[in-house]
């Protein structure tokens, strides 16, 4: 089925509407609800699935790792949406939002050969009518460090719009049964998806945030939309990322001390890569792990972050790690 694209939130809502109601339980694959009770009583055999609505929010130049966000939502999920949408609310540069790049008919190629439904592509006019929105959605203290603290009013406008695409894509009762609701986004950006849950827990928004394993290049750079402003030299150099990466994960496989600091001198050592900050930290509240990384055995679950400039281009990465 070839995927339909629409560019106002009154096609959205009826687009959606007319999917689940065309095609809702199609899948098999919505919350169902246990036969068990009503069973017992003689009432019902076995109830229908529930349908289900996936949304994937992006802002276009799709890769790979957004493919496999579309691959994952469109396997658990009767209607799969994916927006398209450059949002300049979390640009603190004109000049990174200028030259974002914008490939929408490339995009909505890729979102039709994984089987997306609908592309939400909207203008900046038809989401923030009358000019930036006055009233936004607040990260609060989860978005003073790390990407926030370089990045400052980043993560306001990421919540901004991620709460607008819930509210616009809020799947409509399918057969006086409301629909389950899943948003998909990628571990690449920790910071953001440990965001958007708290966002998402905090004022009961009704989806289920799905966070997708990162993607690498064969190289093993993360998959970023940024990567194509690199050249071939600042690409090898970027490695090194991955490369620091992995050593902390090496160590806490093996139960040993992470020993972070030598993570952030590799990276040092790497001519044409400027750290921004390497750290260890907990996948929840993104506070540091100090006590767990140096001198005793690392046990449990941490995430390692980093983030650099390579030339021009910012990039990050992070890994989670779990003591075998």
């Amino acid at each position: 089925m070839a995927i339909t694209v629409v560019h106002t939130k009154a096609e959205l809502r009826a687009e959606i509407a007319r999917l689940l109601a065309e095609h809702g339980g199609r899948r098999g694959s919505g919350l169902v609800d246990s036969p068990a009770p009503r069973a017992s009583l003689g009432l019902v055999d076995s109830p229908a699935p529930r349908a289900s609505l996936g949304l994937v929010p992006t802002m276009g130049a799709l890769h790979d790792g957004h493919r496999m966000l579309a691959e994952a939502a469109v396997a658990e999920n009767d209607v799969v949406v994916a927006s398209i949408f450059v949002n300049p609310l979390q640009f603190g540069d004109p000049k990174d939002l200028e030259r974002y790049p914008r490939t929408l008919e490339a995009d909505a190629a890729l979102l039709e050969s994984v089987g997306v439904d609908l592309a939400f592509a909207p203008s900046v006019e038809e989401m923030y009518p009358g000019g930036d929105p006055l009233v936004r959605v607040t990260a609060g203290p989860l978005a003073d460090k790390w990407e926030g603290a370089s990045r400052p009013g980043h993560f306001d406008g990421v919540l901004t719009v991620v709460a607008k695409l819930f509210h616009l894509a809020l799947p409509t009762p399918v057969a006086g049964r409301p629909a389950a609701f899943r948003a998909y986004f990628g571990q690449k950006d920790a910071q953001q998806l440990a965001i958007v849950r708290r966002m998402v827990k905090d004022l009961d928004f009704p989806v289920d945030v799905v966070g997708v394993p990162i993607v690498r290049a064969e190289d093993g750079l993360a998959l970023s939309s940024r990567n194509q402003f690199l050249s071939p030299e600042q690409r090898e150099a970027a490695l090194v990322l991955s490369r620091a990466l992995r050593l902390v994960d090496e160590r806490a496989t093996a139960h040993e001390p992470l020993e972070p600091d030598d993570a952030v001198a590799l990276i040092a050592s790497q001519p044409g890569v400027e750290l921004d900050y390497f750290d260890v930290v907990d996948p929840d509240t993104l506070e540091p792990l100090a006590f767990a990384c140096r001198e005793t055995p690392f046990t449990g679950e941490a995430l390692a972050i980093v983030a650099a400039k390579v030339g021009d281009v910012r990039l990050i990465d992070n890994m989670p790690l779990k003591a075998r």
